[in-house]
């Protein structure tokens, strides 16, 4: 009783928060998965319970099943890409260039404007039509018209590429405040021991940039998977289903199509995929930095 009378205070700042969390994400959800199991069309309240129907319909329909495998794949590869390049990116921003400011305002500008301003211009760039940035230098050149985002697979490949593009200067700022945290001496002793540039990552920066590649990838894992202002104004889902994010079908099934409660049983079936792979990743890595400590 002492132990709540004492933390009351803290816990009234606590309260207006958590009263905002709970009308803007508990409810919502709550209300998601109550029309999950409904044929609810988003305007008339005379919707009759349908059971699993809806989660069956979702593992039957083509361009759903599609639509997460595409997220997945996106989700997946995106960490990855941008792991690798962030982390020598942030060792490059960490040295002694008299131009390593600028560098860094560079590469974290992109982080800065709007994804779907970004897409926009990755379209226009990317465009397969006469009008790309890219085919109308190859006519002017006399040479032929590329695909790019006509083509199913590289489509998936250029939206990959222009969010990493987007992102890696932002994640790499991360790392780099993690490098700059590490006791320079770590490196005169391993420099005294006849350590090279190499084994002194692998043995000190590595290891202590283990915190920050998990809060990095969990951030890039969780944005990617639930990603749409990018790969809309990018590709659209096209061509085909070739790029469609699931956030994509969850709307245009949940309000172009009028079917609410089987968009919401995507959202959740989406919601409980992402909270298992954030976890798993989170409780994977933290494993990592325990064997590295």
């Amino acid at each position: 009783m002492r132990s709540i009378k004492k933390e009351f205070p803290y816990l009234l700042f606590v309260l207006p928060a958590f009263i905002l969390y709970t009308i803007v994400t508990i409810i919502p959800v709550l209300t998601t998965f109550v029309y999950s199991f409904t044929n609810f069309n988003g305007m008339s309240h005379n919707y009759n319970f349908v059971g699993l129907q809806n989660y069956i319909k979702v593992f039957t329909t083509n361009n759903v099943t599609s639509s997460f495998i595409n997220s997945i794949v996106y989700g997946f590869v995106t960490p990855i890409v941008v792991t690798v390049l962030a982390i020598p990116l942030a060792l490059l921003l960490d040295s002694k260039m008299k131009t390593r400011n600028i560098q860094r305002a560079i590469f974290f500008f992109p982080a800065v404007i709007s994804s779907l301003f970004l897409g926009y211009i990755w379209n226009f760039i990317l465009s397969p039509s006469d009008f790309g940035l890219i085919n109308s230098i190859r006519i002017s050149l006399g040479q032929g018209k590329l695909l790019l985002l006509a083509d199913p697979h590289m489509a998936m490949i250029l939206l990959i590429l222009a969010n990493v593009w987007c992102v890696t200067g932002w994640h790499a700022c991360i790392y780099l405040a993690n490098i700059q945290m590490i006791d320079k001496s770590y490196y005169e002793a391993a420099e005294i021991d006849g350590a090279g540039g190499f084994a002194k990552f692998r043995t000190i920066t590595l290891p202590f940039l283990a915190p920050a590649m998990t809060v990095s990838v969990m951030l890039l894992l969780t944005g990617s998977l639930k990603a749409f202002d990018l790969p809309f104004a990018l590709t659209n889902g096209g061509p085909g289903y070739a790029t469609t994010m699931v956030t994509q079908t969850i709307i245009t099934e949940g309000i172009n199509s009028d079917r609410v409660g089987f968009a919401s049983s995507m959202s959740f079936l989406f919601l409980l995929v992402i909270s298992f792979f954030a976890l798993f990743q989170v409780r994977i890595m933290r494993r990592r930095e325990e064997n590295l400590s």
